[in-house]
């Protein structure tokens, strides 16, 4: 670890816990911005974050959420962001753009999540008030902007019931005249599927698509 006056960074989910726990269990703002549901990496700190939060008394803070639209996809994710919110009173909303993973703890500090090295992920830990005001400016516009869990979630219903098969057909490189007919659909409809699909995977290309759905392992 290493620190200036107003930024700590830390290497690793442990110490991060460490350092900021006691933070997550007194917040009443917390904001957070996320591509998919292993934010913070894949470890146990990843649970004690979400216990701190969930632990929180319904009402008790405001705790706002912005996942990218590619975790709907799963279904498994897609019904613990609705616990979260149903059990926890959460405010979750869905965005189609790559998200900088950011949280925002009372509009005091800032914690930002860097890249990984040697096999631990560094965080920047942020207090300098223009800093963190900034950066609470960017979520709120990008809250603004986005879309509320129930609404995107009924629009991607159909399309995430028929992705596994979609990108299974896209990886085995079928024409759209045979993925459509082995579908059941009407070729304008699976590239309208497909489409869908690429927009929620945030994907430029049918290629992209199918190395985006390995990433978030839904293939």
């Amino acid at each position: 670890m290493r620190a200036t006056e107003a930024v700590t960074i830390v290497r690793g989910e442990q110490e991060l816990l460490r350092r900021t726990a006691h933070l997550f269990a007194t917040a009443t703002d917390v904001a957070c911005a996320a591509n998919d549901l292993a934010t913070w990496a894949r470890s146990r700190a990843t649970d004690e974050f979400a216990a701190a939060l969930r632990a929180r008394r319904a009402g008790s803070a405001r705790i706002r959420k912005i996942y990218r639209s590619s975790v709907l996809l799963d279904p498994v994710s897609a019904r613990g962001l609705a616990d979260d919110r149903d059990h926890y009173g959460m405010h979750i909303r869905i965005a189609t753009e790559e998200i900088n993973e950011t949280i925002v703890l009372d509009n005091k500090l800032v914690i930002l999540a860097g890249d990984l090295s040697a096999g631990q992920r560094g965080y920047s830990v942020i207090t300098q008030p223009e800093t963190v005001q900034g950066v609470a400016s960017l979520f709120d516009a990008a809250w603004r902007s986005a879309t509320e869990l129930a609404v995107y979630d009924a629009q991607i219903a159909e399309i995430r019931q028929l992705a596994p098969q979609v990108l299974d057909l896209l990886s085995q490189g079928c024409k759209d005249e045979t993925a459509a007919r082995a579908l059941g659909l009407g070729v304008r409809t699976y590239r309208r599927r497909v489409a869908e699909l690429m927009a929620a995977l945030g994907a430029q290309s049918r290629f992209q698509a199918g190395a985006r759905a390995r990433e978030l392992g839904l293939v």
